[in-house]
């Protein structure tokens, strides 16, 4: 197994503090973020790469909305990851809505039609070699339908999203 990815709903300001890479120190430069961020927080785990792939057709790119739901936005620790320990992506409050509404609006029988684990292998998506056919209803629908709605939940609070890869 590879990378992980854990998303955070976040408050666009946080204590005062508007930059983004700021407040992700903030929030991500303690060993409890994931405790004290438990209320918002949604885990992908290793499905990250997989789930990008079903979403947009491609395993890094796609066009916005759908790129955003996973490696869309705004990479905070280029020079930081030594320093956090892991990379965070922020996605502002203005992408997260637009990204909300596409989930909302995209059963996942829509995307589901691209699952192909021995195509996904081709392509080079993270551990693609170890799926089978149940793994997209047993996997990925769940983990679709929990990111429509922390996408939901993040858009109707008017929250940036911040997903961490470690």
């Amino acid at each position: 197994m590879g990378l992980a990815m854990s998303y955070l709903r976040v408050p666009p300001v946080l204590e005062g503090e508007p930059d983004p890479g700021r407040v992700a120190r903030h929030i991500f430069g303690t060993a409890d973020w994931r405790r004290r961020g438990a209320p918002g927080l949604f885990e992908l785990g290793w499905a990250w790469q997989a789930m990008h792939y079903l979403v947009t057709g491609d395993p890094w790119e796609g066009r916005q909305p759908e790129s955003d739901v996973v490696c869309g936005g705004r990479l905070l620790t280029e020079d930081g990851a030594d320093e956090l320990g892991m990379d965070v992506i922020y996605l502002a409050p203005d992408r997260v809505k637009p990204t909300a509404d596409h989930l909302a609006g995209t059963p996942f029988g829509r995307v589901a039609g691209r699952y192909d684990p021995a195509a996904m292998d081709r392509a080079g998506v993270q551990d693609a070699g170890r799926l089978d056919g149940a793994a997209r209803d047993r996997v990925f629908k769940p983990a679709y339908e929990g990111l429509t709605e922390f996408f939901k939940a993040a858009a109707a609070e008017g929250q940036a999203v911040y997903k961490v890869m470690a």
